[in-house]
């Protein structure tokens, strides 16, 4: 973990290098992923085999690839009642959010007399990645399947590694009303949602979280398909006063250190005792985290506290961009309003990013990297499209046309200026 003190000299760029830090997708990865999409891309679901008795030590046949009606009814029973419970509250807040998102079609004439407008329609079909490994994760499958559902998209596929399907995740799955789900993990589960491969027939768009393989496969067959983004390691800023109970702060900088090694937690605090105070609860946490290994080393090389005023607090917020941002502070609008760069924010001291990461509604998936800078998390734009609509009649065409041709003309495409000029009987 590092210190920056807003009031030394060359804080400004050591502050800067510290953000810049990227951590990259290792060159091997990407080559890896490269041959792995070529494999599944020619053989098929014979890849797909292959490839999970090769990374997942499993032995299946094409027949076991789908997880059936029957496992879906019977691990969503598996489930405790109290999680169940807990699903269910979930979908319908993220549902409902998510809803309140839908745009309308717009349809109007201009002066001109031209008929304008456009209109929405959802994907087709969507392909979700699950991850497998580190831990079940119902709320992947929520986040991602209610807004493609709550879009209208008609056909939602899941993918997650094989092996045993956890409870949780099937309870969330029939919640959001996924019926489509196929064991197989890794960059072959994304090129079997691009390319297809045998009984996975491919999809329009690809969205949710995964390793380093999967992001690199994502980016490699973006293009064939849409994705949603190139999900980096999580990211949370702490923008706290010394008003603060130090162990609600430290059990917030670990929820996200907890999820990968690579992981980024940090604290911006005007109170020097109270910083102290952080860092001790942090070290007190990490000896009875069940997920404390990776934490620490999160923390320990990715981690950082920043001493400054609070009123620096949004400008350096900016500067990260981060994924989550926490306001815990008496009146957190007066900082935030000034926030332009962050995924979501957090306002208040009962408002923990885990809330967000759960039952707020609001969705989790969100821009990591600085993307936040430039992009959004994900929502029901992210599975819905615009069309535009054009209808003259002759006499907005007589409007339109001759400038139609000047500029055709201009660009050098006389099939262009033919197209109008004949209508317009100036040929």
């Amino acid at each position: 973990m590092r210190r920056f003190d807003f009031s030394e000299p060359g804080f400004e760029a050591a502050f800067t290098a510290f953000i810049e830090e990227r951590r990259e997708t290792p060159e091997e990865v990407d080559a890896a992923v490269r041959d792995v999409l070529a494999a599944v891309r020619r053989d098929g679901v014979e890849a797909l085999l292959r490839f999970g008795r090769q990374f997942d030590k499993v032995e299946l046949t094409e027949a076991d690839l789908r997880v059936s009606a029957e496992e879906i009814e019977a691990g969503a029973a598996a489930c405790s009642s109290d999680v169940r419970d807990a699903i269910a509250f979930a979908a319908a807040r993220i549902r409902a959010y998510h809803e309140r998102q839908r745009p309308a079609d717009q349809w109007f004439t201009d002066a001109a007399g031209v008929e304008l407008g456009w209109r929405w329609t959802p994907l087709e079909a969507v392909g979700i990645y699950v991850p497998g490994g580190r831990a079940a994760y119902p709320s992947t499958v929520l986040m991602n399947a209610v807004p493609a559902a709550a879009a209208g998209v008609e056909r939602i596929a899941m993918v997650t590694p094989p092996g045993k399907l956890q409870p949780a995740v099937l309870a969330a799955a029939k919640a959001a009303g996924v019926t489509e789900i196929w064991r197989v993990g890794g960059a072959q589960a994304v090129a079997a949602l691009a390319y297809g491969a045998g009984p996975i027939r491919p999809v329009d768009k690809i969205v949710g979280p995964g390793n380093a393989y999967v992001t690199a496969a994502k980016r490699r067959v973006y293009g064939t398909v849409g994705i949603d983004a190139l999900a980096g390691p999580s990211e949370i800023v702490v923008v706290a006063d010394g008003a603060n109970n130090p162990d609600w702060i430290a059990a917030d900088l670990l929820s996200q250190a907890e999820h990968d090694p690579a992981a980024q937690s940090i604290l911006i605090t005007d109170d020097a005792v109270f910083a102290e105070r952080v860092a001790s609860a942090v070290q007190d946490q990490l000896k009875t985290l069940a997920t404390g290994e990776d934490a620490a080393a999160s923390w320990r090389d990715h981690g950082a506290i920043i001493l400054a005023p609070l009123d620096e607090a949004p400008r350096l917020v900016d500067l990260i961009a981060p994924e989550h941002v926490e306001f815990a502070t008496e009146n957190p609008e007066r900082l935030s309003d000034r926030v332009r760069h962050a995924g979501a924010i957090f306002l208040g001291r009962l408002t923990p990013e885990a809330i967000g990461d759960y039952v707020a509604g609001s969705n989790h998936v969100l821009p990591t990297s600085r993307a936040a800078r430039f992009s959004s998390g994900l929502s029901l734009y992210d599975f819905i499209k615009r069309t535009s609509i054009v209808k003259c009649d002759a006499d907005a065409f007589a409007i339109l046309g001759p400038h139609t041709v000047a500029l055709a003309d201009a660009e050098g495409l006389p099939a262009h200026a033919r197209s109008a000029a004949i209508r317009l009987g100036n040929t």
